[in-house]
């Protein structure tokens, strides 16, 4: 089973190999929590000024993707590099603006991630979380990528 410091690991190794030339300006922790059907990760200022970078817990699940916590980290931490949630100075109004995550996490190698990603939600995804969270699967919930 996949834990919190497996997760930190995982986020070390994905910012030095593809993420070089982003300085990390704060301590940047990532950590799982929630266990949401609609969402797969997020990143937050906390008050003592640190970045929270906070997974899915049910991706602490080996039924679920190493590739889908990869993607989801650097979707993270190119929201960190826009300087949403992070001390880097803001590139952009919003985090998604104009589709520039997808296009980054395309231009840095995640095309293949992307794709499989889709099939993923399209068939998996839904299955997995019912499995995981029977008490939860009736609910209606729109669903977001992150």
């Amino acid at each position: 089973m996949r834990d919190d410091p497996w997760l930190n690991s995982r986020l070390a190794q994905i910012w030095e190999m593809l993420f070089p030339e982003v300085p990390r300006l704060n301590s940047v922790k990532a950590r799982f929590k929630g266990r949401w059907k609609n969402k797969f990760g997020h990143i937050k200022r906390l008050k003592n000024t640190d970045t929270e970078i906070a997974i899915n817990s049910l991706f602490k699940n080996d039924a679920i993707p190493e590739y889908i916590v990869d993607l989801t980290l650097a979707h993270e931490l190119i929201h960190y590099s826009h300087g949403f949630n992070s001390p880097l100075p803001r590139k952009y109004k919003h985090p998604h603006a104009g589709g520039i995550v997808t296009r980054e996490l395309k231009a840095r190698g995640f095309s293949l991630m992307l794709r499989k990603e889709r099939t993923f939600v399209k068939n998996d995804w839904l299955k997995i979380y019912k499995t995981l969270c029977p008490e939860k699967a009736g609910r209606k919930y729109v669903f977001r990528f992150f």
